[in-house]
């Protein structure tokens, strides 16, 4: 009777080796991965050994080990909340000194990170408002006259105030 269960033992443990070794085989492989060139030469890479490729060598990824912290309630953002500041905020586009047809000019403003929902952006054409404040960071401006023009953009906070301002862009209008 002993030698039964012995034998069932060895059985589990030797079933258990064997599925730990087909676990680690198959982790193994699903990291190898396989660099192909077409017939235009573009260099693709895969995990699938069919493509045919040459077999690459992959350093391990670098971890970094971190202490647990404990994690505080997490605040949505909505309108009242007290204002954030915003890394990145310009006009983009049209570029500084840049010569426009008086057609339609376009004109994106660069905000990093993305805007806010209970935040608006509005355009000033020298010094006045041309746009009242959309949430949005691109705008159409038409019909300016030709000559040099001042652009610059305000962002408003939930309540309407400025909170940030663009550095002044200078374009020209052309015929």
């Amino acid at each position: 009777m002993m030698s039964g269960l012995r034998l069932q033992h060895k059985m589990c443990l030797s079933t258990g080796a064997a599925l730990l070794l087909c676990l680690w085989v198959s982790a193994a492989q699903s990291q190898t991965v396989y660099r192909v060139v077409d017939e235009q030469g573009n260099v693709t890479f895969t995990d699938n050994p069919d493509r045919g490729g040459e077999t690459m060598t992959l350093a391990p990824l670098p971890s970094v080990s971190t202490s647990p912290v404990a994690a505080s309630p997490r605040r949505q953002g909505h309108p009242g909340q007290p204002f954030m500041p915003y890394d990145h905020f310009a006009i983009e586009v049209p570029q500084a000194e840049a010569s426009l047809r008086k057609d339609h000019t376009a004109v994106v403003v660069d905000v990093v990170p993305p805007l806010r929902e209970d935040h608006r952006i509005q355009l000033l054409v020298n010094g006045e408002i041309s746009q009242s404040a959309l949430h949005s960071d691109a705008f159409w401006l038409a019909g300016l006259t030709t000559g040099q023009h001042q652009l610059q953009a305000e962002l408003l906070d939930s309540g309407g105030r400025v909170q940030h301002r663009t550095d002044p862009v200078s374009i020209f209008i052309v015929d």
